[in-house]
């Protein structure tokens, strides 16, 4: 037992020398920090609230002396405090939607993986008929029928990205199902859900940590799309998407309106692929073991 134990904490320790010796990750990691401490100290970093107007100030380009960092709209809101106040929307969207996604795409698919056979037949048939579904048009539907409610934003995006996650769970489950500490907690007695949720799915988190990592950006994509359709959240509050929305449309007479939203939502996009490259290389048990 010791033996194990301290091989867990050598493989935990390689992992982490991995993951810190990559230079674009631990940038990921200090530009997402970064970007998570502004969304959240939003309302300390400046006197403007969200949806209140400067009238002396419209359409004013960054200024120090005017208290308005990122400049003004066309109606003299400060871009500085919408754009921080946006990203919180478009974070907690990002991880609401991917934690929906992460929890039925892992049970459907390690369910499906485990079972084999006509279930697992029956439930990844089911995937695929969802998979030829125009999800984008199926979410839009969703959004006009019920209406801009920010929490049926989180459900609707995450109901309609878990078939990924599924695909990839049940991949991993197939090959896991038989292996001797499944087979050994199996003949001691141990129900099948029992094993699914305690030998399984625990099993898999590597992969689900690192594919969570490259959902959120797509998540986030969806939203400022939907956004930028008009069919987002609705005002006072507003997203990165929402933000780039009514940038475009000031592009040519105030172009930092678009410039520090689409700067906002690039770099937070680029931090969530690199680090989930980076976890990817430092839980790949092939790069820990040396081998091509």
């Amino acid at each position: 037992m010791r033996r194990d134990s301290n091989q867990g904490h050598s493989l935990f320790r390689i992992a982490m020398q991995s993951l810190l010796s990559s230079k674009a990750t631990v940038t990921a990691f200090v530009v997402m920090a970064l970007v998570v401490l502004l969304t959240a100290a939003a309302p300390l970093l400046s006197p403007w609230a969200i949806d209140s107007t400067d009238w002396e100030s419209v359409s004013t380009p960054p200024s120090v002396e005017t208290g308005h960092y990122f400049g003004t709209d066309d109606v003299g809101r400060d871009i500085f405090v919408r754009t921080l106040y946006g990203g919180r929307i478009s974070l907690l969207v990002g991880l609401s939607a991917t934690m929906v996604s992460l929890v039925i795409g892992v049970f459907w698919g390690a369910i499906a993986g485990y079972a084999g056979g006509r279930t697992d037949q029956l439930m990844m048939r089911f995937v695929d008929v969802m998979y030829a579904m125009p999800f984008m048009f199926f979410v839009i539907l969703l959004m006009v029928y019920f209406g801009r409610n920010i929490f049926l934003i989180f459900i609707a995006v995450g109901a309609v990205n878990w078939l990924d996650m599924a695909r990839i769970v049940r991949g991993q489950a197939l090959s896991m199902k038989h292996r001797e500490f499944v087979e050994a907690a199996r003949a001691g007695g141990v129900s099948h859900l029992n094993i699914i949720r305690r030998h399984i799915i625990p099993n898999l988190l590597g992969v689900v940590i690192v594919y969570v990592t490259l959902t959120i950006p797509q998540v986030i994509l969806v939203e400022s799309f939907l956004s930028f359709l008009g069919l987002g959240v609705q005002e006072p509050m507003t997203s990165w998407g929402a933000l780039v929305n009514d940038g475009a449309a000031l592009m040519e007479s105030a172009p930092w309106t678009l410039f520090f939203p689409a700067l906002f939502l690039a770099l937070t996009l680029f931090c969530f692929n690199f680090i989930g490259d980076g976890l990817r290389d430092a839980l790949d048990p092939r790069d820990r073991a040396g081998e091509p």
